[in-house]
């Protein structure tokens, strides 16, 4: 599966590459430093500038040029190359999405376990927050969808990556913590369908959060129970 694009500037190769694949609870590997530490400061003065809860498309968000590049090396043929192999997966069919996650409220309704939509193939998180001293808020693998049950934690900060095969048990979530959780989410979907849909669907609830009234019916609901 080789690839005429250049190589990455920003994203680490071979420290993706070489990640060990986990295979309890399920497949799963963890990139201490998937981002180059060279441009750490960079990046970060470059990301989106997101006000609330919840997850945003991308199409929805303003960020820098830094920021863009990491974003194109991840939404690129060379990366789903990597995480091909790593996987043993093909997924030439199955197009990128993705969303970025800026802050958690400490509600109770936040976190809660799933294991992510029949949709999505391959789900793949990448930190940017500048540095998380919470116990909680921490994304939890998961053995089951007890949140206490716990295999595996990763913590959002700057180029930490987590990337895991989504199956009936892929469960996943953190415990509610009140901070600045700037995490970004790329998966790989089995149609253009879904990613219509996922874009469409956080671009009206970025509308609908910006409205005071409808935020404060959305931070109260509670989470639907199952997978998202």
């Amino acid at each position: 599966m080789a690839t005429s694009e250049p190589p990455f500037k920003y994203l680490d190769e071979a420290a993706i590459a070489e990640a060990m694949l986990n295979r309890d609870p399920y497949d799963f590997a963890f990139v201490e430093k998937a981002i180059r530490g060279e441009f750490r400061d960079q990046i970060l003065a470059d990301v989106p500038k997101i006000p609330d809860r919840g997850s945003y498309s991308m199409n929805s968000l303003d960020y820098g040029p830094s920021f863009g590049a990491v974003l194109q090396e991840l939404m690129s043929e060379r990366f789903r190359h990597v995480v091909e192999k790593k996987f043993d997966l093909d997924l030439s069919r199955c197009p990128p999405v993705a969303v970025m996650m800026g802050n958690t409220s400490g509600r109770y309704n936040e976190g809660y376990a799933h294991p992510d939509s029949k949709h999505k193939i391959i789900t793949i998180l990448v930190g940017f927050t500048p540095y998380f001293p919470y116990e909680r808020g921490r994304l939890r693998v998961l053995r089951s969808s007890d949140r206490e049950d716990m295999a595996f934690e990763f913590t959002p900060e700057f180029g930490h990556m987590l990337l895991f095969r989504v199956c009936d048990h892929s469960w996943h979530g953190f415990l509610p913590q009140k901070a600045q959780r700037m995490s970004l989410q790329l998966c790989y979907v089995d149609s253009e369908w879904y990613v219509w849909r996922e874009n469409w669907r956080h671009q009206v609830s970025a509308v609908a959060k910006s409205i005071p009234f409808v935020k404060k019916i959305i931070d109260l609901a509670p989470r639907r129970i199952g997978r998202a």
